[in-house]
């Protein structure tokens, strides 16, 4: 490699020398020399500047090549990958194709897991009223062991068991069988934060009255986080980590159960936790039970209803369907969660019978001022629309109205005609 080093320098150095002016003496020999001199760097000035020049022209030349010999080799790498990548192109498709043809696709899911909705003809109901006097027994209910008070709590009348108090509804035909072939009951309760291992059960008989213990022997039993009937228990979402007698919050616990011939569904808040497709056993009546060493286990807004036809069937017999299943805060047109079974029932029935058109119209009972209620049932009316408008229903299929306690369809003299009074309704247009 040295040696053509040394011939190419050789030939282009005879070149320049031959050329400059200054330059007298034998070229051959003179190169020879100066290069011989210069491999030992005793070159003189003139030769060592020959030198200088032809490095600098090689250098430059070289350099010259070799961006174009990069130049030529980028080019035709480019040239090669653009082809690579063409050609690639295909066969990546190709494997993410086979890669997503063997993945499993995430399946849709569709749960209702609040489909509860109240029974349509109120059969007890007691908040209790304002008018029961603290520290009396509640006048609505019977006594079968312990016992039971009424108190208040945030302002508003309660139920207090004491020493684990076993209340049942007083009702004329307690000793028969009152529970109707579809039936709702509904109530909250109340759980202390700390407290452990505090409970309440329903049992699905009256224990005072009815000499014929019920079939269905097994309660419902409400914890703080969860429910439990027989073999079935269930946690409520996001409490899974608590056991049954960790308290994580506390507070007040919506408690809604639905019998529909022989199925058996019970919710706390919003989510459906028990689902059993046959009961063994006929419900005859209602018996509650707060376990209780002090006075923090309260009852409240306790309904038994019986359930009606379905929905679409009102319409096509009476061009109406009358709910009282959606609940709003006392006095105002907040729509409460637990109303959206019902809410979501009218929903899907639009949905599925997109000619429907519906007038959402308010009804309260006969208690305040006439006024107020005729301008509460219409704001009312309108927030059920609009809950439905948000859900996708056109609005060009609804419209709004109230008629406060002007139409009424049971007697205000009863807690539970009142009830029924209070109602939303959806007229067919």
């Amino acid at each position: 490699m040295k040696t053509k080093l040394f011939f190419i320098l050789s030939l282009f150095l005879i070149v320049a020398i031959s050329s400059s002016a200054q330059v007298k003496v034998d070229v051959k020999k003179k190169v020879n020399d100066q290069a011989n001199s210069r491999a030992n760097q005793h070159a003189d000035k003139a030769i060592d500047d020959a030198f200088n020049r032809i490095e600098d022209g090689i250098g430059s030349l070289f350099k010259r090549k070799k961006k174009n010999k990069k130049g030529k080799n980028s080019q035709v790498q480019q040239q090669q990958e653009q082809q690579a990548g063409q050609n690639d192109v295909p066969a990546q498709t190709e494997a993410a194709t086979a890669a997503a043809e063997t993945k499993p696709a995430t399946p849709e899911v569709k749960w209702d897991k609040f489909d509860f909705v109240p029974g349509d003809q109120v059969i007890f109901e007691d908040a209790p009223s304002s008018d029961e006097e603290n520290g009396e027994f509640p006048s609505r209910w019977d006594l079968y062991k312990g016992n039971a008070e009424i108190g208040e709590v945030d302002g508003k009348n309660v139920i207090m068991f004491l020493q684990g108090g076993i209340i049942v509804p007083y009702l004329k035909n307690s000793k028969e069988d009152y529970l109707p072939e579809i039936f709702t009951v509904e109530f909250d309760v109340y759980f202390k934060p700390g407290d452990t291992y505090k409970r309440y059960w329903v049992n699905f008989y009256d224990k005072k009255n009815q000499s014929r213990i019920s079939d269905v022997a097994t309660s419902l039993e409400v914890y703080v986080n969860g429910l439990e009937f027989g073999a079935s228990e269930k946690r409520y979402p996001g409490t899974e980590m608590y056991n049954w007698g960790r308290n994580p919050v506390g507070g007040w616990k919506h408690i809604s159960v639905a019998y529909t011939k022989g199925k058996f569904k019970a919710y706390m808040d919003d989510t459906r936790l028990i689902n059993i497709p046959h009961l063994e056993g006929n419900p005859m009546g209602i018996t509650i039970q707060g376990e209780s060493a002090d006075e923090m286990m309260y009852l409240r807004n306790v309904r038994i209803a019986k359930g009606g036809v379905k929905y679409y069937d009102r319409v096509l017999s009476d061009g109406k369907i009358i709910v009282n299943g959606i609940r709003f805060d006392v006095n105002k047109a907040t729509i409460k969660p637990q109303s959206n079974g019902a809410i979501n029932k009218i929903f899907k029935l639009m949905q599925k019978q997109p000619d429907l058109r519906f007038s959402v119209e308010g009804h309260t009972d006969s208690d305040g001022d006439e006024a107020a209620n005729l301008k509460l049932s219409k704001a009312r009316g309108k927030a059920v629309m609009d809950k439905l408008i948000s859900m996708g229903i056109a609005a060009d299929r609804l419209k709004y109205d109230g008629f406060g306690e002007s139409k009424p369809i049971a007697d205000n003299g009863t807690a539970e005609g009142k009830a029924n009074n209070r109602r939303v309704e959806f007229v067919k247009f």
